[in-house]
């Protein structure tokens, strides 16, 4: 089979998964725990939303549907909490290299609230950012996966239009593997996240590989290719 491109999952992809708990990012970001408490309610709703109705969400909806008006200073707050959880894999800069010298294009489609800009950055800071051809992140369309339209968004994105020809590679096999097996995609899962039973959705997707770290992908795509 051919290999056009590959795609990958973000948050426990292509930055290792931490055991952590969200709510604490509204505690650095709000004063006020009954305020910070609500603001982690609504997220929690945003995201059960997503798992059942594939309806995306943004910080901006979980502050005005809390009440909560911003401040630069509390996004600054609330982003700093989490920037020690978004360091990207060491394993991701040769990864992409090697794809690349493939003739392999690269992309990312995240589920997440956060705008997309914050993601690129997080891209640029670990300097791999040059080296993706395309991402989408589902607080900047109307879904998250597992809906096909995220998924064919990300194959826009990178130029893509047979996704017999593209590989998808995440950590959850509800959102990622359901979700890119069910577009047509072949689907690599990287098994190391905790993910709490809440978030598995009514589908464990079997993935067509695993892999133990992101550059066992190369063997895997050379052998399919």
């Amino acid at each position: 089979m051919a290999i056009d491109s590959v795609i990958f999952d973000w948050g426990g992809t292509l930055t290792p998964w931490h055991v952590i708990e969200p709510g604490q990012a509204w505690n650095a970001a709000v004063a006020d725990p009954e305020i910070a408490s609500r603001l982690a309610a609504v997220e929690s709703e945003i995201w059960i939303r997503c798992r059942d109705h594939h309806v995306a969400g943004t910080l901006d909806e979980v502050l005005a549907s809390a009440g909560v008006a911003s401040t630069p200073e509390m996004l600054a707050a609330f982003h700093a909490w989490w920037e020690p959880h978004t360091i990207t894999d060491p394993d991701v800069e040769p990864l992409f290299l090697a794809l690349r010298e493939r003739g392999i294009s690269i992309g990312v489609l995240s589920n997440t609230v956060w705008p997309g800009e914050v993601h690129r950055a997080i891209f640029e800071r670990d300097g791999v950012d040059h080296l993706i051809d395309g991402a989408v992140y589902t607080s900047e369309i109307a879904w998250t996966k597992p809906h096909p339209e995220a998924f064919k968004a990300a194959m826009a994105a990178v130029g893509a239009s047979d996704p017999g020809r593209v590989v998808f590679v995440g950590d959850r096999l509800f959102d990622d593997i359901h979700g890119a097996k069910s577009v047509g995609m072949k689907a690599v899962h990287v098994p190391h996240s905790a993910i709490p039973v809440a978030q598995h959705g009514h589908t464990l997707g079997e993935p067509d590989a695993v892999v133990q770290r992101l550059l066992d992908l190369i063997e895997i795509v050379d052998n399919w290719r």
